[in-house]
């Protein structure tokens, strides 16, 4: 069994973020927020609401109760009206999409290290458990 160092294993993950930063769902995501930046209704939209947000920080800081709550209501109507653009629906898709594909190789990379402490610990990988941890287990079932 080999042993990597760090900066062999940090080598590899750039690697691998390199191809990651080639695949179809990190390709599409760049093209729906290339479309989002370009759609001057998206930006209007956008533009409003972060003048609506900045508005009602000043107006819970000085305590402006009614009108932060009407500042509110008009920012959560431009958010769905935002949403319900197509632009901004598949960006949104292609966002989830690109951190699932994340997700997935994050799990995958640690239940496989997972998986490889418990073999070179004689442990069992059905149970879950490392070699040393089923020894202690043995050591219950004697006392017992």
């Amino acid at each position: 069994m080999s042993k990597f160092t760090r900066d062999e294993i940090m080598k590899r993950t750039h690697e691998l973020a390199l191809m990651l930063a080639e695949t179809e769902e990190v390709d599409f995501f760049k093209r729906a927020e290339e479309a989002i930046n370009q759609n001057e209704k998206v930006q209007q939209i956008i533009k409003r609401i972060k003048l609506l947000q900045k508005e009602s920080v000043n107006l819970q800081h000085f305590q402006k109760h009614e009108a932060y709550k009407r500042n509110e209501q008009k920012i959560d109507e431009l958010m769905k009206e935002l949403d319900e653009i197509p632009v901004v629906q598949e960006f949104k898709q292609s966002q989830t999409d690109v951190n699932d594909l994340l997700q997935y190789i994050s799990i995958t990379i640690s239940n496989r290290v997972s998986d490889e402490i418990i073999k070179a610990t004689g442990g069992d990988l059905l149970k879950g458990e490392t070699g040393s941890a089923l020894k202690a287990h043995e050591g219950e079932d004697q006392c017992g």
